[in-house]
């Protein structure tokens, strides 16, 4: 009897340890404009503290919920269009509301804005829709009262493809300012972007200028001077070399799954604004340095396939310890792609990234059988007062693996020390959750979306 109860005293401890811990990890960072880089500082080492338990998988509520380590706030389907891409925003309105705003998957619908003011009451005040279906808004961003909207066709030379601006100062009523037209013969327009200082908008997007050498590589870098927001100007541009015709320099070699050469994220931080952190899906990553925003130059790049698939998804720097979080994305249903990961790299010099790590995935035969499972989008760090700041912590989603937290203290053994896994939304059409991004505010209330039908989940943080 008494050492069972040294033993529950033990474990006790232990987890009063891991909460105290990551309630000093989870202070936000400061974000301050100094030029303070990845290269100068060296991975910090591991706080003392209990370690995470990482075997736990989550207990499975009655409704077949499994969390482990989150807290259950609400759930809003959204007025029937739950298929939820990946942009994330927080507005605080003139009103003193908090407004989240959400991009959509596809048509029929544009975005939705919803009062998050008090997150166990979310409430749509706001859903717009599509001129027509061959047309998706999967990405968007807001600064203050304005928000930049990314539109992609199904098929190039159609409209509207571009970045559309508006004035949202009235969240139940937003207002057109402008449209950036990236249409042509050769475009799909605006996949993803980029836009927190009211100034640019760095974006993946194709161009009418832009020919390709190959069909799937027709989206790149580009960097838009919104401070007149009637009036978008294209200031430069970047595109991985030997991806548009003419190049002095071979296309590049095409992998198996083939998703192309082309941009994705292209995050951008007030530490570095001298530096671009960009994705390039089949391409790797690479680090631009856009202090000459109109000639944007390469300094590093680093991939992972071969061996593995493509589709690196995200970069999102973590300056203060010299560190890198990359992801890759699961595109492919029953885990053809696995493995699907997010990666730790050592950026003390960014001239020679190293991975060091990856974020401990289960066994993805369990998750094989419906739908994807595999990484995709992470918490970014997003520079605004808005938007939680950690570099200990990572949050991500899964797709049918659900929405999963990470210790990475030690970011040579990053240990999980969160799971929330919600059912398969009635009418999901691979029977299974498939959530597709996370956004956390600085109130530390986590959102995230169902890519298909399910919606909007509002979480608290127990760990």
């Amino acid at each position: 009897m008494k050492r069972a109860k040294k033993k529950a005293a033990g474990r006790a401890g232990k987890k009063t340890a891991r909460r105290k811990a990551a309630k000093a990890a989870r202070k936000p960072a400061k974000t301050s404009a100094s030029k303070k880089t990845a290269s100068r500082s060296a991975p910090r080492k591991p706080a003392a503290k209990a370690p995470a338990v990482s075997r736990n998988a989550g207990r499975a509520a009655a409704d077949g919920t499994v969390t482990w380590n989150f807290k259950f706030l609400s759930h809003h389907m959204l007025e029937g269009f739950g298929g939820m891409g990946e942009g994330m925003s927080i507005q605080i309105a003139p009103d003193g509301r908090r407004i989240l705003w959400l991009a959509h998957e596809s048509a029929p619908k544009n975005f939705t804005a919803v009062d998050v003011s008090d997150p166990r009451k979310p409430k749509v005040v706001c859903q717009t829709a599509l001129p027509h279906n061959d047309v998706r808004s999967n990405s968007l961003e807001t600064c203050g009262n304005l928000m930049a909207v990314a539109y992609q066709t199904k098929d190039k030379n159609m409209q509207p493809a571009g970045m559309e601006l508006f004035d949202i100062s009235n969240p139940e009523k937003p207002r057109s300012i402008s449209f950036f037209d990236c249409s042509g013969k050769h475009s799909r327009g605006v996949h993803q972007l980029w836009f927190c200082d009211g100034e640019y908008v760095h974006m993946a997007s194709s161009a009418p200028d832009f020919v390709p050498t190959n069909p799937l590589d027709d989206q790149f870098y580009r960097c838009i001077d919104v401070r007149n927001p009637s009036k978008p100007v294209e200031l430069g541009r970047w595109h991985m070399p030997g991806t548009k015709q003419g190049d002095n320099v071979m296309p590049p070699p095409r992998h198996p799954l083939d998703k192309g050469y082309r941009a994705h994220n292209c995050n951008v931080y007030p530490q570095r604004p001298d530096r671009c952190y960009l994705a390039y899906i089949d391409g790797g990553m690479h680090v631009l340095d856009i202090s000459d925003k109109a000639n944007p130059k390469r300094i590093s790049s680093w991939t992972n396939s071969p061996p593995y698939t493509g589709f690196m998804h995200t970069v999102v720097p973590l300056f203060d310890r010299g560190l890198m979080l990359v992801t890759d994305e699961s595109t492919e249903n029953n885990a053809k792609d696995w493995p699907k990961l997010i990666w730790v790299l050592d950026a003390r010099d960014e001239t020679n990234l190293v991975p060091i790590s990856t974020c401990p995935l289960p066994d993805h035969k369990a998750y094989a059988a419906r739908g994807r499972f595999g990484a995709h989008n992470i918490h970014e760090n997003v520079p605004l007062p808005t938007s939680w700041q950690n570099d200990q912590i990572v949050l991500g989603t899964f797709f049918n693996g659900g929405l999963r937290a990470y210790d990475i203290s030690n970011p040579f053994r990053p240990e999980q020390i969160g799971v929330f896994v919600p059912p398969a939304p009635p009418g999901a059409p691979t029977g299974t959750i498939q959530l597709n991004d996370v956004f956390v505010d600085e109130r530390q209330v986590v959102y995230t979306v169902d890519r298909h039908i399910g919606g909007l989940y509002c979480l608290e943080m127990d760990f």
